[in-house]
């Protein structure tokens, strides 16, 4: 079923992030191409330590004229009686009557004694990753109070915003009752932001059981593409069979290159490489046996293309980018976009290729900023950054982790792009980060 904007606006209703903020988002330059233009201190200027603004922890070097706070922290007591969890990961803001909220995802694996307790609206018991729920003052950016909004899922590495105002968490894993749980994993589930207590999580089946990393919504058509973090990866789009109602069930594709079947875009890419792409079925997305690649095996068998690590996902000026962590030559990262050209074809560009540690290490998540380009969280070996990309195609400095060498996780700005929140993954801290954006080039 083809659905043109009107029909789609008209059936997603009560946003709280706001349609219309997605769909006026500036438009990203062709110009932001393949090219390892080196470290651009030229973006808000170099970076020195400095003290958190509600702390006086120092744990981040940033720009002069920038201001953060830090809260969340792992092990800490939410407004619902619960420890923090750990493993601050995936992230988006919305505002809701006031304030900002945030959902967060924590990467927790393992059982019960380390579980995200909310035992009246738990997936699976035995599982203990999940969500928490943040409100954040918009003016001071300090916590006002958190909770547990789903429990019982297990690996909820990312996710994604949807048009709709809800937040589909993503876990990382295909593990089940084979291991002894009281559940299958492999699921994505969503999150009603205006809640004010933890849900009874609800698989969304059709969506896919695989090692799942992030999600990205096109508010043309509802239509969710998925990211998968493997080292043979694929890009997957899930179109429901009613916009906005991820339960009412839809079609899992995976995304093949026109004439060049099993196509490989890990290595071996040329600057400026456009591709065009088609969409091929999942014949079973929910396989009771399911392994790490039985859903990239379906697809690649019939063609689809390989992708190394698939991690972020975000929708912005009219495309999906997405970050491969570990492609590229050097296997320093690939930045990607999908635009779609009609509703079964759509054009894959290589945006960025790192060619240096330097410049961008393991690209995680990621988000579209202000002016068109985008923050992108890394996951290296060596120093952790949040970078930018702009859209003149500069890859330049945003913060640096001085705390530890833990990646950077879960970029995101406030609807009014005022704030820039993101996570420290270990220990688990949230940050919110501050200043002269409008002087930049994200």
């Amino acid at each position: 079923m083809q659905l043109d904007r009107r029909t789609f606006l008209a059936t997603a209703t009560g946003s709280l992030l706001g349609v219309e903020a997605l769909l006026s988002r500036p438009t990203l330059s062709s110009s932001l191409m393949a090219r390892n233009a080196g470290n651009d201190k030229g973006g808000y200027g170099p970076l020195k330590p400095t003290p958190s603004a509600n702390t006086g922890e120092t744990i981040l070097s940033i720009p002069d004229g920038f201001q953060y706070t830090i809260f969340g922290r792992t092990g800490t007591e939410m407004s619902d009686g619960n420890k923090t969890p750990g493993l601050h990961d995936g992230m988006a803001a919305y505002f809701h009557k006031g304030v900002v909220r945030l959902v967060r995802n924590h990467e927790v694996r393992g059982g019960p004694s380390k579980s995200i307790a909310a035992p009246e609206a738990s997936y699976d018991p035995k599982a203990a990753g999940g969500t928490t729920t943040l409100e954040i003052d918009p003016e001071t950016r300090l916590l006002k109070k958190d909770w547990v909004s789903m429990s019982g899922t297990h690996t909820n590495c990312a996710g994604g915003p949807t048009p709709w105002g809800t937040w589909i968490t993503c876990e990382e894993t295909v593990i089940g009752k084979a291991q002894n749980f009281d559940q299958n994993h492999g699921y994505c589930f969503e999150v009603h932001v205006g809640d004010e207590k933890a849900s009874q999580p609800e698989p969304i089946r059709d969506m896919g059981r695989f090692v799942h990393e992030a999600i990205a919504v096109d508010p043309n058509t509802g239509i969710v593409y998925l990211t998968e973090d493997r080292g043979s990866s694929g890009l997957y789009r899930y179109i429901p069979n009613v916009p906005g109602r991820m339960l009412e069930g839809g079609k899992l594709q995976m995304l093949a290159v026109d004439g060049k079947p099993k196509y490989d875009t890990r290595r071996g890419q040329s600057a400026k490489i456009q591709l065009n792409c088609y969409w091929i079925d999942i014949k079973n997305p929910d396989p009771a046996d399911a392994t790490d690649a039985t859903i990239f095996d379906s697809g690649h068998e019939q063609g689809g293309a390989v992708f190394a690590r698939l991690e972020g996902a975000w929708y912005g000026n009219g495309s999906i980018y997405i970050n491969s962590t570990n492609g590229g030559d050097k296997r320093l990262g690939q930045v990607w976009g999908y635009a779609p050209t009609s509703y079964d074809k759509g054009v894959l560009t290589l945006i960025f290729e790192s060619q240096d540690r330097a410049v961008l290490d393991g690209p995680d998540n990621l988000c579209v900023g202000p002016k068109g380009g985008l923050v992108i969280c890394e996951d290296g070996d060596a120093e952790v950054f949040v970078r930018g990309l702009t859209p003149d195609g500069l890859c330049f400095d945003i913060a640096r982790n001085v705390f530890n060498t833990a990646e950077v996780a879960g970029a995101c700005f406030s609807p009014d792009f005022k704030t820039l929140f993101f996570n420290i993954q270990t220990p688990g801290i949230t940050i919110a980060l501050w200043g002269p954006w409008e002087k930049g080039n994200l």
